[in-house]
């Protein structure tokens, strides 16, 4: 009877670990599928960052367009100042762009480029002019006129990138 009591008493002891043992076994199961659903998540979630990042380095990687100028020949010679104090001013300019379609409107349109910028130039007054500040302003104003005659031809204006000026001379 003895043997029998500690069977009895031994049953659900193993019955409880076992029970312990399955419920320690369904949860470390249910962190693993958890881990690795949220895991997979995050994978799915970073890899267009990751290839958005590749894609920005294959950019920067490349590298750009040659420079096209287009030099404005003649120099601009134009009159400027108040009455009484006649002032000359010559200048050279050029524009440079990357992109073959907006050179070419800027060289089927020059009478028009060349009508806006001596408008521009013959506007200015002598102290503008004779400080860097003030040619600076100039350079930018002009770029900006090219951009305004690229833009009502149907180009893209911002692909004008700039606008040098090769001479500067005020008489």
């Amino acid at each position: 009877m003895a043997t029998e009591a500690a069977k009895v008493e031994a049953a659900p002891a193993g019955d409880a670990a076992g029970k312990n043992s399955r419920k320690l076994l369904f949860g470390i199961i249910a962190l693993v599928l958890t881990g690795g659903g949220v895991g997979g998540w995050m994978m799915l979630n970073t890899r267009p960052d990751a290839a958005e990042g590749a894609a920005r380095k294959a950019q920067k990687a490349k590298p750009p367009a040659a420079p096209i100028y287009f030099k404005y020949d003649p120099a601009f010679v134009v009159n400027f100042g108040g009455e009484g104090s006649a002032r000359y001013l010559q200048v050279m300019v050029e524009t440079m762009t990357r992109d073959p379609a907006v050179a070419e409107i800027i060289k089927n349109n020059e009478p028009a480029v060349r009508n806006d910028l001596v408008l521009l130039f013959s506007s200015q007054d002598n102290a503008t002019l004779l400080s860097p500040e003030g040619k600076e302003k100039l350079r930018q104003s002009t770029l900006e006129a090219i951009r305004r005659v690229v833009a009502a031809e149907g180009g893209d204006s911002k692909l004008v990138e700039n606008v040098y000026f090769t001479s500067f001379v005020i008489q």
